[in-house]
C-alpha cells in the first residue's frame, strides 16, 4: 500500500472531495416543450439560477467536507450554495475554471423538446464540435486540466472541497489522475453525490 504524499513540512496532501452541485430551481424534466431557441435561453437562465429551497445536502457529503480547510466553487450560483449548505464552516473561493461545460443546441429547425431532452442533444453535439459562439471541448479540456491543477497545488493546505457541475466534474477524472490522483470513493453523478480523491 503506497504511503500519503506528504509536503516538505511533513503535512499529508488533500484529500480532494468534489461533489455536483444540488437539484436547481429550474427543472429541466418540466414543459413546455422548447425549440433551440427557447432552449438557448432556458439555458441561460439555468446558469445564473439558484437551488431548489426543499433540499439538504446529503449527510456523507456534509461529514466528507466537514473539515475541509480549503472551499472552491464555481463561479454559477447553484454550485455556490452548494457549498454553503455543504460547508457552512468555510466561505468558499469562487472560480470560473470550475464552470460547468457548456450546452449548445444543436439547430433542429420545426422540432420541441423538453430541456432534458436538448440538454442530451446539445451536449452529443458539443462533444461532436458543435460550439456555436461558446467554449469548444478542446478548450473545456485545457480548462479542465487548469481546474485540476488548482486543486492539486491547494491540497498542499490539506483537506479540499469543491462544489462544480456533472459533466465538467467527468473532465476532472482524467485530468486528476494524470496528476497523481485516485479516486478512493465513487458516489455516481446525480445532484449532491461526491467523489474522494487521495494522492497515490
Amino acid at each position: 500500500m503506497a504511503m500519503p504524499d506528504k509536503t516538505s513540512t511533513g503535512r499529508q496532501r488533500g484529500p480532494i472531495i468534489i461533489s455536483r452541485h444540488g437539484r436547481p430551481a429550474l427543472d429541466r424534466t418540466a414543459g413546455p416543450r422548447l425549440n433551440w431557441k427557447q432552449y438557448r435561453d432556458w439555458w441561460e437562465r439555468y446558469e445564473i439560477g439558484p437551488l431548489a429551497n426543499d433540499q439538504s445536502p446529503p449527510e456523507g457529503l456534509v461529514e466528507a467536507v466537514a473539515d475541509a480547510e480549503i472551499v472552491f466553487a464555481s463561479a454559477r450560483l447553484r454550485a455556490q450554495q452548494t457549498a454553503a449548505r455543504a460547508a457552512p464552516h468555510m466561505q468558499a473561493l469562487f472560480d470560473p475554471v470550475f464552470n460547468e461545460a457548456p450546452l449548445p443546441p444543436p439547430l433542429l429547425p420545426g422540432v420541441r423538446y423538453l430541456p432534458k431532452t436538448w440538454n442530451i442533444l446539445a451536449r452529443a453535439a458539443w462533444l461532436n464540435g458543435h460550439a456555436l459562439d461558446g467554449e469548444s471541448v478542446k478548450q473545456a479540456r485545457q480548462r479542465a486540466a487548469s481546474a485540476a491543477a488548482k486543486l492539486d497545488a491547494a491540497s498542499t493546505e490539506g483537506k479540499v472541497y469543491l462544489a462544480a457541475h456533472g459533466w465538467f466534474n467527468r473532465m476532472l477524472r482524467p485530468e486528476m489522475k494524470k496528476l497523481g490522483w485516485k479516486c478512493s470513493y465513487d458516489g455516481g453523478d446525480a445532484y449532491w453525490s461526491y467523489r474522494i480523491y487521495e494522492y497515490r
